[in-house]
């Protein structure tokens, strides 16, 4: 393998807010015993950190035990959702095609470098059968307690420990449609495909650095090109 493509989850693959905000509402009432009132905006942001803001803007005061009871919360309210997923939710434009298509080129591995927990980011590509070029086990996930750049370095050295050879900045794609995944990206020296899918426009992920910005995912053909381009030789010997 010679080619490690990182995708985003959430407004870049799939958008499943309404059952994420549900899930999140019951984890929340599970773990603290009251009614959630206030959300937080997620904006590319993992869980880990959305937990403890939400406690904060609910008036809860957060114990050591918070985070891991309400991971666990999390992840049991949205696995008894899963069935919904593709109902009440929907894949982004071109997803399926992009990441079938992208699979095909040489030396390719694909997984994800997401805010959400694990255990729900295979049930939310699974649920649009999104999961097949997709390896879970490398990518880095919203329980894990580190920046999204180090998290990216995480990445990185879980796929040179299972499939060998050398994953770094000249040979790493991340795509996104945050000006967050962006800023993860350039820290950790890796290149920038963003989408304009999410809250952030055309002229934020250029500002943020992205090295491309597509509309959307819907041209696959723009899509292999851009990853092609961003990991060929001539890249990472520059």
């Amino acid at each position: 393998m010679s080619r490690l493509v990182l995708w985003n989850i959430d407004l870049t693959l799939v958008d499943v807010s309404i059952v994420a905000r549900e899930a999140y509402a019951e984890a929340f009432h599970k773990v603290t015993g009251r009614p959630l009132v206030k959300l937080s905006q997620h904006n590319g942001r993992p869980d880990s950190e959305i937990v403890y803001e939400m406690l904060a803007i609910n008036g809860i005061v957060a114990d050591d035990d918070h985070l891991p009871r309400f991971l666990d919360a999390l992840a049991e309210a949205f696995a008894a959702r899963r069935r919904r997923l593709s109902k009440d939710g929907r894949m982004m434009a071109g997803a399926r095609d992009a990441l079938k298509a992208v699979a095909r080129l040489d030396g390719v591995v694909q997984s994800v470098l997401t805010g959400t927990i694990r255990s729900n980011a295979v049930h939310k590509l699974t649920a649009f059968g999104l999961d097949k070029h997709v390896d879970f086990e490398i990518g880095g996930y919203g329980e894990e307690v580190y920046p999204k750049a180090t998290l990216l370095q995480v990445a990185q050295g879980r796929a040179r420990q299972k499939y060998g050879g050398i994953f770094d900045g000249g040979n790493t794609v991340m795509i996104g449609d945050s000006a967050r995944d962006v800023q993860a990206a350039r820290i950790a020296g890796a290149a920038m495909i963003g989408v304009a899918s999410g809250r952030s426009l055309p002229a934020e992920l250029h500002e943020a650095g992205a090295d491309v910005v597509l509309p959307d995912l819907s041209n696959a053909s723009e899509v292999v090109a851009a990853v092609a381009g961003l990991t060929s030789p001539a890249r990472k010997a520059g």
